[in-house]
């Protein structure tokens, strides 16, 4: 058996409500003891210990939303380069999307998902599969045997359902077989040929825009058809004041629904695409200043449950072209701690709220044994440095695609180092 015994750590774990200063004993990859208390249990005889003292201990971080090339498109990203860019920003858990080539609609890709996470990442892999074959909107997948292969939510990833009647057969069926359907509304024809925010800005760029009603429209349909249904709900990504409007109202109706918002959405406006700068070029768009306050507010609030990096590799074939021209996506697994340690040092998000929405949150939605610092758990965590800055330079991103959002931005909180199942996978 090993041990590892972390000293004088403040320790921030959402499951329980803690927030004191303590040790936590890891014994064989299960937390033995966290908390206050275990300073009193002593370290064991042969122990690595860690002196934590000055840091802080968080729950291994879990990503729902996290887009990878493999199988199909390996030049931006693999299982395993996500699996190492994730353990750098403290992410020990991430939910794989469908949209690959081919698409994760069946069991024998749901199991290679699995089995090459097993052989090849340093993090817990999860896949979601397609909620239609293809992804095209048509079929319905099978979606009892996908849940019975390991698929731990079903989602049409970057794409939307247009088919009603299809929806909620699919909202039918996850609620009979206990899992969650994710879904990002877009709808098909409210702006299809936007690029950017529809307003006075993209005016300026000379750019077509898709108005915030393209995501708030299906969405109020969604919600309506969960309510039907009494399927669980999961928007996948909002992005706007009345989006989170209408959550909040579905949610004080009784409805099984819950919401996520990117790290993008919750740091940047549209401002900052400034003169066609690609790497924004994010779908939904980047909105309104008031929108992205709105998000932080729904966050702090409790009607955003999780944040998700929406992590899309894209690379330079893709990228660096003219903006109308680029695909929509931005790498964001590395710096999605530090984005959003910003809400808490500027006051706006209390620190336990973050984490919250950023571990236990997430794996309470999708019913994943991770974002828990209790005993009894597997140790994932991480440890980090509130206060060291940094800045994102592209030579040190892990990742093989570098269309970072934050290139160059300056943040405040470090990951330091990063465990699963209690082995070190990742140290500064």
């Amino acid at each position: 058996m090993s041990t590892t015994v972390l000293h004088n750590a403040r320790i921030v774990d959402p499951s329980r409500g803690l927030d004191e200063t303590g040790t936590i004993i890891v014994k064989d990859g299960i937390i033995a003891a966290s908390g206050a208390d275990a300073r009193n249990q002593g370290t064991p005889e042969g122990a690595t210990v860690v002196d934590c003292t000055g840091k802080t201990v968080l729950p291994g971080l879990v990503d729902a939303r996290v887009f990878i090339g493999e199988p199909g498109a390996e030049h931006r990203e693999t299982i395993a380069s996500a699996s190492h860019a994730a353990a750098a920003g403290g992410v020990t858990s991430i939910i794989m999307m469908p949209d690959t080539d081919p698409v994760i609609d069946n069991v024998a890709l749901v199991e290679f998902v699995r089995r090459t996470a097993r052989d090849t990442a340093v993090v817990n892999v999860y896949p979601a599969a397609a909620v239609t074959k293809g992804l095209q909107g048509e079929e319905m997948t099978e979606i009892g045997l996908l849940r019975a292969a390991g698929a731990v939510a079903i989602t049409e990833g970057r794409h939307s359902i247009a088919d009603t009647q299809l929806l909620r057969r699919a909202l039918t069926y996850a609620r009979d077989f206990g899992v969650v359907l994710a879904h990002e509304t877009q709808d098909p024809y409210l702006g299809i040929s936007g690029v950017m925010n529809e307003g006075l800005y993209a005016s300026w760029l000379g750019l077509s825009g898709t108005p915030r009603e393209a995501e708030v429209i299906p969405l109020e349909r969604d919600l309506r058809l969960a309510a039907l249904t009494k399927g669980t709900y999961h928007a996948a990504q909002i992005s706007t004041a009345m989006s989170a409007e209408v959550v909040a109202r579905a949610k004080q109706n009784g409805v099984n629904a819950t919401a996520a918002v990117s790290i993008n959405h919750l740091s940047l406006n549209e401002n900052d695409i400034g003169e066609f700068r690609t790497f924004f070029r994010l779908q939904p768009p980047l909105r309104l200043e008031e929108d992205r306050l709105a998000m932080v507010e729904a966050l702090r609030n409790g009607t955003i449950d999780i944040i998700v990096s929406s992590h899309d590799p894209q690379d330079v074939d893709t990228k660096r072209l003219p903006f109308a021209d680029a695909a929509a996506g931005a790498i964001g697994l590395e710096t999605l701690l530090g984005a959003a340690l910003r809400l808490y040092h500027n006051g706006d998000v209390p620190l336990m709220r973050v984490v919250e929405a950023l571990s236990s949150g997430p794996a309470k939605i999708f019913g994943l044994d991770a974002g828990t610092l209790k005993p009894g758990a597997r140790a994932d965590m991480t440890i980090v440095d509130l206060d060291e800055p940094w800045i994102v330079k592209e030579e040190q991103l892990r990742s093989r695609s570098k269309n970072s959002c934050f290139e160059s931005a300056r943040f405040q909180g470090r990951v330091l180092q990063t465990f699963v199942a209690g082995k070190s996978v990742f140290t500064i």
